[in-house]
């Protein structure tokens, strides 16, 4: 029989195996009880700093590439607005109107009973848009009375910038984590650096949603492979169970994309539950971290039902209750056990989508279907849906394009990561054959405790984790800004992992503990200055670079807006432009580029018919019943050329009306010719059929607006 003294010798070889992976130099140990604890803490000092300097290092060079690229300092203050392009402009504009608002109260109430953004319609902007993150800058800025010691464009800035400390530092951690020393976090977060273009593009997209959540979903990701590490007390797991819920709200919370992320994200995590790869008590509990995080975003958003009618939370209820139902999946034969587990994911499977329709139903969810429509494009099925089309037509929703990985080849990052990734396939793969294969697994015993250290629960989930993200940046460019930062963290974890490098020189019979040691923090200082070295001139000259903002066109349209109209005007035109009149001028519009409303995605389509080879009398019958006082046309959009025929705009509203295209090409035998013109370049002729609807105002090289009369002039 075990004694007490012998189990806890026991005890503390397991969990001096567990943390085999916390951080330990090549220092030999000193005697006495001080002496390791010191030295473990020197190197927790010394790796927490490298983490805080180099993400403040990463923030200080998007800030400088913005302010180079743009001479941010010395532009106007309506150059700086319109330097907030597409839907950039309209969240930048909600900061700003909080910022005028006679009191925060009024502001706030302005924001839930909107009737500025869309023209006839009162919506609650905290409900349909993610702006929190805008309301808050504002509050703590009018709190601290910042007027007189910053301007507020700098305020919201730098708060985005300094975001990117919080994101770097958690790539390091993560790494960190994962193999055991802060010299990987280091390489990870260099690898972020280098490979600017293709991590971030926060310097030139600052308001984005994504620049808000990415940060907070690494913060996530880093608690969930702290989380997972075996041996762990249950204050520290309450604690990484706390990190994973607040980083997991404040991402769903400033992102409206989180639902389908955090998707992806449960796939993993039901992947490796049926691979007998995590505990199933462990993915219970991030399931219900998840919905948690879910359901108070949706309070938050005034109970908005894109949220409640969510595949997310759909999966996850479905997860749970066939876990719950489904007993005995792990025990049995290896035939017997992928038979159970086929029909468990078949069941998960069907019983989400019976969920989620029957939500969707109750809820009457129509908010979504414009991105289940763009999935089925992608997927190769033809439609002449216009919204699909016009998000299949967009370089950032194609495949990723192939110089993306010569860049990432470049800074030696690739070719680590591809190896590093086959390898623990390779090793995973092994490990679950014989999991499955052993008959005697069952609920008493805890098979997780046998696993290979190359496929620890932390390890097996950022495998995953990258191999469905991966999937999709290759289906869909912009969403690389998932993977590739993640790919960071593998290759840096891979290159100095005692388990990888281990194994490798136990298949070479060349195994010894200072052996491996030697070659892993041997190959991470190689790679730290050979990127160091490749690229710090590159970074030296790219932020000595000095460029200047310019667009006059722009400019002059918005100051002759403010001095000619009135402040109630309601404008139509592109979804682009219209974001920027809003925070330029306040001016009330039709349409903007926040698209996840159905009602809002109709009226673009018939704004847009101005584009389109319609009538002037259809155009002027479809404006007038948004409201509209003023159209916007843009040569750049009536005479396309960036895209080929079949994904300009104007091909997509022909297709749409059922017209043919213009130029030569193939066209749909169903496609017929237009009995009208197309809008945008016959109203510049000035017939009496368009200028008794519509009167020229303004015109320069790149804008054309047109008043519209309330009725017809009769000549």
């Amino acid at each position: 029989m075990t004694t007490v003294r012998q189990r806890k010798r026991i005890n503390a070889s397991e969990q001096a195996h567990n943390s085999s992976h916390i951080d330990k130099t090549s220092k030999p140990n000193v005697k006495g009880k001080s002496g390791p604890s010191a030295w473990s803490l020197q190197c927790y000092i010394v790796g927490a700093s490298l983490a805080l300097c180099l993400g403040l290092a990463t923030s200080y060079y998007v800030a400088t590439l913005h302010e180079n690229d743009l001479w941010f300092s010395s532009i106007k203050e309506v150059e700086r607005e319109i330097s907030f392009r597409t839907e950039c402009g309209l969240y930048y504009s909600y900061y700003k109107q909080m910022l005028h608002a006679p009191s925060i109260t009024q502001g706030i109430t302005d924001l839930i009973y909107d009737n500025n953004t869309e023209s006839m319609r009162t919506i609650n902007i905290l409900e349909r848009m993610n702006v929190y993150q805008e309301v808050l800058l504002a509050v703590i800025y009018r709190a601290l009375n910042l007027w007189s010691h910053m301007e507020p464009v700098y305020w919201y800035i730098y708060t985005l910038f300094g975001l990117q400390t919080v994101y770097v530092a958690a790539l390091y951690i993560n790494s960190w984590l994962l193999s055991g020393t802060w010299l990987s976090g280091s390489l990870a977060a260099l690898w972020y650096i280098v490979n600017r273009i293709d991590t971030t593009r926060v310097e030139f997209t600052i308001p984005l949603r994504e620049n808000w959540a990415l940060p907070f979903f690494a913060v996530q990701i880093s608690g969930i492979s702290y989380y997972l590490r075996p041996g762990l007390t249950a204050v520290k797991t309450r604690l990484s169970l706390l990190v994973v819920f607040i980083s997991t709200f404040i991402f769903s919370l400033t992102w409206q994309f989180n639902q389908f992320v955090l998707l992806i994200q449960g796939l993993a995590l039901f992947a490796l539950d049926c691979l007998d790869l995590i505990p199933a008590n462990k993915v219970r509990s991030l399931y219900v971290t998840q919905a948690a995080s879910l359901v108070l975003v949706c309070v938050l958003q005034f109970f908005n039902n894109m949220i409640l009618g969510s595949l997310l939370l759909s999966f996850i209820l479905a997860a749970i209750i066939a876990q719950k139902l489904q007993k005995n999946l792990k025990c049995g034969r290896l035939h017997r056990r992928i038979w159970n587990l086929c029909v468990h994911v078949a069941v998960v499977l069907c019983l989400t989508a019976l969920i989620n329709v029957c939500v969707k139903k109750i809820l009457n969810l129509q908010s979504d279907e414009h991105i289940f429509k763009f999935l089925q494009a992608k997927m190769g099925f033809k439609t002449r849906d216009f919204d699909a089309n016009l998000y299949i037509c967009e370089e950032s929703f194609q495949l990723l394009p192939l110089d993306t990985f010569g860049r990432l080849s470049d800074s030696f990052l690739l070719y680590p990561y591809v190896l590093i990734f086959l390898f623990l396939v390779i090793a995973t793969a092994v490990t679950v054959f014989n999991n499955l294969s052993n008959p005697s697994t069952s609920k008493k015993t805890n098979p997780h405790e046998q696993k290979t250290c190359l496929v620890r629960a932390d390890v097996a989930y950022n495998l995953v984790h990258s191999l469905l993200f991966g999937c999709l940046a290759l289906s869909t460019n912009r969403m690389k800004y998932l993977w590739t930062s993640h790919m960071c963290v593998l290759a840096s974890f891979g290159l100095a992992s005692m388990d990888v490098w281990g194994a490798i020189l136990r298949l070479l019979r060349l195994y010894t503990l200072q052996r491996t040691n030697s070659l892993r923090y041997s190959a991470s200082i190689l790679v730290v200055i050979a990127v160091i070295f490749k690229f710090l001139p590159r970074i030296t000259e790219e932020i000595s670079e000095l460029r200047e903002f310019y667009d006059p066109d722009t400019v002059q349209l918005m100051n002759w807006i403010k001095s000619n109209t009135p402040k109630h005007a309601v404008f139509a035109g592109s979804m682009q432009l219209l974001a920027g009149v809003k925070l330029c001028t306040g001016r009330i519009l039709t349409n903007h580029p926040h698209y996840e409303d159905k009602v809002l995605r109709e009226r673009t389509q018939q704004v847009y018919q101005v584009y389109a080879k319609t009538s002037p009398e259809d155009v002027h019958t479809i404006l007038r019943s948004f409201g509209t006082d003023y159209v916007i046309l843009e040569d750049s959009i009536c005479y396309e050329r960036r895209h080929g025929r079949g994904c300009r705009l104007r091909d997509l509203l022909d297709i749409n009306n059922g017209h043919i295209m213009d130029g030569p090409g193939y066209d749909d035998p169903d496609l017929k010719p237009s009995p009208a013109p197309r809008f945008c370049d016959e109203v510049k002729r000035d017939s009496p059929s368009y200028t008794k609807y519509f009167t020229r105002v303004f015109k320069n090289k790149t804008f054309h607006v047109y008043r519209l009369t309330r009725k017809a002039v009769v000549k």
